[in-house]
């Protein structure tokens, strides 16, 4: 009898988990509520869709949609009839390997807007070697809002030879997406906050690629009681100025600059923030044009708290020629008249400002560690009064072994590894306290300031190089 009733058991859990697994993959959770899923599609009735841009061909059938590519036709879209604001959307999809398709969603078409083209958010569908499947593009709009190169684990989440599942959740600003469950962009913006779902057909660059396929079935929408997915590590682009939602409150982030006052921030060598030459208007956070001077009329700014280990990111906007900067790592120790000394991501008008062609191999223009390491040629930048996005991440523990008088001594400092991005794109890494980096600077011209590279900590720095720069939407996240 106890043998019977361990079978018993055996079976009653095994029919347990299973009857959980059916009733999460229906979308029910087991709170008593229950997720109510609409088919968008059902047998071969496409009543609900039309067909917009292109000449694409697409058919229904059991449930299923085939687009098919067709040559000299521009993208083409099957949208749906039917506008949605917040949703989840649950798709499967199998796409052929040479070509490139996407899901839109919150997206139109209107007549006074490149004559009816389709624009808005496209959650991409790419089987290159790219491979930024997950990723939200701005069909005829923006571009890249959210590019893969800011995640990796969702890079190898998309099967290229199979079926692959696609979650959308777009609930308020906050649009994330999932590839085969793996977290993949999680996008914070306010520009569109309702549209049609539609299926894209690229179009194709030869004849050779007509003909091909791109599936989509189980299509499906919930418009009521979405339940957010919970927060995930992966990286938040927020394009909603001065804010920080949900997912970047769980991941530790705060705000440097809420857009309103100075707090936070002091003059260089200073109690107090600068009388002049800074000022708040609008959101931004502005340094006024002042002749090109270095720190010769309201002067550098800092934080009032100190950094190791952290994520720094911001917005600025140059002005025509100028030139500025973010310092890291800063001490006032070195009591220097101008400029206060630590690492710097550039800031720079590489085209109209003549330190670009200074230093080494480019190492002052855009994104480089100023003076030290050039940004990766195939940076992108966007013009001077666009606004670009730098991000630092300061990681990692090193061992710090230096030479003083005939003993040497050895300290732990945290900070050793160190990337600069721009507009989400990585352009350059090094790690401090290695002899290659020691080698950089004993080149440089901060060899004279003894030590440098290597503090354990130091405040935040915005420049003032006497141009016009503006800034918002500086936010950090300390690392353990």
């Amino acid at each position: 009898m106890i043998l019977l009733s361990c079978i018993t058991i055996k079976i009653l859990s095994t029919m347990l988990r299973t009857i959980i697994l059916i009733l999460v993959t229906s979308g029910i959770v087991l709170t008593g509520q229950a997720q109510e899923w609409t088919m968008l599609v059902e047998g071969d009735d496409l009543s609900g869709w039309e067909k917009l841009g292109g000449d694409a061909s697409y058919v229904a059938s059991d449930g299923e949609v085939t687009g098919t590519t067709s040559e000299n036709t521009p993208n083409t879209f099957l949208t749906t009839k039917k506008t949605y604001g917040d949703f989840a959307l649950s798709v499967e999809l199998w796409v052929d390997p040479e070509i490139n398709s996407g899901i839109q969603i919150r997206s139109e078409s209107k007549e006074d807007y490149l004559n009816g083209r389709v624009h808005g958010y496209q959650i991409e569908i790419d089987p290159s070697t790219r491979a930024w499947s997950g990723g939200i593009y701005d069909e005829a709009r923006r571009g890249w809002l959210y590019p893969l190169s800011v995640n990796e684990d969702c890079r190898s989440a998309f099967n290229t030879e199979g079926w692959n599942h696609y979650y959308v959740e777009a609930i308020g600003h906050f649009i994330r997406t999932w590839v085969n469950d793996v977290p993949c962009a999680a996008l914070y913006d306010d520009m569109t906050e309702s549209g049609f779902i539609g299926l894209q057909v690229h179009s194709i660059p030869n004849a050779e690629l007509a003909g091909r396929h791109v599936r989509w079935r189980n299509i499906r929408i919930m418009e009521e009681n979405v339940t957010p997915r919970p927060w995930t590590s992966n990286y938040v682009i927020n394009l909603v100025p001065n804010t920080l939602n949900q997912q970047e409150i769980h991941q530790g982030f705060s705000l440097l600059f809420d857009g309103n006052t100075t707090e936070g921030w002091r003059g260089v060598g200073k109690e107090a923030f600068p009388e002049k030459g800074w000022n708040v208007m609008d959101g931004i956070l502005m340094v006024e044009a002042s002749g090109g001077a270095e720190a010769a009329h309201g002067g550098d700014i800092v934080t009032l708290d100190e950094y190791s280990t952290f994520e720094l990111s911001l917005d600025f906007k140059l002005s025509e020629g100028a030139n500025s900067g973010i310092k890291y790592f800063i001490t006032e120790s070195y009591g220097s008249e101008a400029s206060a000394i630590g690492l710097e991501f550039q800031l720079l008008d590489d085209e109209k400002h003549p330190d670009a062609a200074q230093g080494a191999a480019g190492n002052r223009t855009l994104g480089s560690l100023y003076d030290l390491i050039p940004a990766d040629e195939g940076k992108t930048v966007r013009k001077p009064g666009q606004w670009n996005r730098a991000r630092i991440i300061v990681t990692g523990t090193r061992i710090d072994t230096r030479v003083s008088g005939s003993s040497m001594k050895q300290s732990e400092f945290k900070g050793a590894h160190v990337e600069h991005w721009l507009n989400d794109r990585k352009v350059l890494e090094y790690e401090r306290g290695t002899r290659a980096f020691d080698a950089l600077v004993a080149r440089s011209k901060y060899v004279v300031w003894e030590g440098f590279g290597h503090w354990t900590q130091g405040h935040i720095l915005l420049q003032d190089h006497g141009d016009e720069v503006h800034f918002r939407s500086i936010k950090i996240r300390e690392i353990d």
